[in-house]
């Protein structure tokens, strides 16, 4: 016998505090997938000015002919926002891998009662694989 459960209105945000750890590691693993789905359209929107270069295009930059794709590749690496946005795009990348593995080893039946802590571990260890990655990313770019 099935039993009706009231979930409430959807919009009844003040839910979130019933959340546990799980609906926060799914929640967190489908915006991060969302986010590396939209990197890839960037990507490969930058990748296509390639194209130009490999047929000799270029551009004046300090009035020097500079192939396009390196001019495009140069313009954007020396943007401090673009640096903040490498950091951003690491931080999600790792999160998700970890997560992703995380949840594979739920799927094969190890850890399963220690799922919390393990997204806690996931989170710190890509809080400080993040944080250790600053100094890398931004070295060279001027604010």
């Amino acid at each position: 016998m099935s039993q009706s459960y009231n979930r409430g209105l959807i919009e009844d945000f003040g839910r979130w505090k019933e959340f546990s750890a799980g609906m926060w590691a799914w929640i967190f693993h489908k915006f991060t997938g969302w986010v590396l789905i939209g990197y890839l359209f960037t990507h490969i929107a930058v990748l296509s000015t390639s194209i130009g270069g490999a047929q000799g295009e270029t551009t004046m930059v300090d009035g020097e002919a500079v192939n396009v794709y390196t001019a495009t590749l140069q313009g954007l690496e020396g943007l401090f926002l673009v640096r903040l946005l490498e950091i951003g795009l690491l931080a999600v990348a790792v999160f998700h891998i970890l997560n992703g593995l995380r949840l594979l080893m739920v799927d094969l039946g190890v850890g399963l009662d220690s799922q919390d802590k393990s997204f806690y571990a996931s989170l710190v260890l890509t809080g400080a694989i993040t944080v250790a990655s600053v100094p890398t990313f931004l070295t060279g770019v001027s604010i």
